[in-house]
């Protein structure tokens, strides 16, 4: 069935709903409640999506070696992604951490760089640049608040969290080029998350205990999250990927502004700055050739 949206139309949907997750993340870790039960709901609840568009569309599951192997091995780096940026949270401003996470285009091209011997050239080179630049921008604001040691510990944890995800992303891009399933890929994802997110609520935090609250935004996050990567499947089958990833990669200026409106922070001429440049990186790294 063809939707009425255009490529751009369900990238821009997928920056949507990873701007509002990114709020969400924030919201959730604010208070002193499980990350790994958190992380064990969405997986739970993203994966029973999955599951039931699976069934919708009549297609079946692809357990090869191609697809098991690379599927684990990029749900294992997004689980580990998602739980570090929760954290990451805990300290950092949704403006921060989210733009860090989502210039994971820097770690996706020089690991293309080292791994698929893509090429790196001037323009890339510049965007990685102006990516840095923008996170230091962002990272200057908040220093000495809540103390200098917390903020360079989680920012490090943010940067750790974007190069985990970006990890995922070429690992899923090597898997598809072995002939891998997608959607088998994200069911397998979907599984990590439950079983790394129980693990992490077991063994780290030693308290698996669930409560309305983390029901509530459990299911919530799950739904954004089938939506997000859904939007950008179908994005991907209508364009081309130079055009729809760095369209969803700029989340960052959604969850800001949602941040700004429901007075979370505040906005400066120093954060807006930063942001401008994270989408230019972001464009810069998506077109240089």
């Amino acid at each position: 069935m063809n939707l009425p949206f255009s490529a751009v139309g369900f990238a821009l949907l997928s920056l949507l709903f990873a701007g509002l997750i990114d709020v969400a993340y924030k919201l959730y870790s604010r208070k002193e409640r499980s990350r790994g039960m958190y992380l064990l709901g969405m997986g739970l609840v993203w994966g029973l999506l999955q599951l039931l568009a699976l069934r919708i569309q009549g297609q079946s599951l692809a357990m090869d070696a191609s697809t098991v192997g690379f599927g684990v091995a990029a749900g294992l780096m997004v689980t580990l992604s998602n739980l570090l940026l929760i954290e990451s949270l805990t300290h950092l401003n949704v403006s921060l951490g989210s733009t860090i996470y989502r210039l994971n285009t820097i770690g996706v091209v020089i690991l293309s760089f080292l791994f698929l011997g893509e090429h790196i050239g001037s323009i890339k080179l510049l965007g990685v640049g102006t990516g840095i630049f923008a996170a230091l921008l962002l990272y200057q604001y908040r220093r000495g608040e809540p103390g200098p040691t917390i903020l360079s510990t989680f920012f490090w944890v943010a940067v750790f969290a974007s190069l985990l995800r970006a990890g995922f992303g070429v690992t899923s891009k090597a898997g598809l080029a072995q002939g891998a399933s997608a959607s088998t890929m994200l069911l397998i994802a979907a599984a990590c998350w439950v079983i790394g997110g129980f693990f992490y609520a077991l063994l780290r935090e030693r308290r698996v205990r669930i409560t309305r609250k983390k029901l509530v935004y459990s299911a919530v996050s799950g739904i954004l999250v089938f939506l997000i990567v859904n939007t950008l499947i179908l994005a991907l089958e209508r364009g081309e990927a130079s055009v729809v990833v760095p369209i969803a990669n700029l989340s960052f200026v959604v969850a800001l502004t949602v941040s700004v409106l429901t007075k979370m922070e505040r906005l400066s001429l120093r954060k807006a700055t930063a942001v401008a440049c994270a989408a230019l990186a972001i464009f810069l790294l998506s077109h240089g050739s």
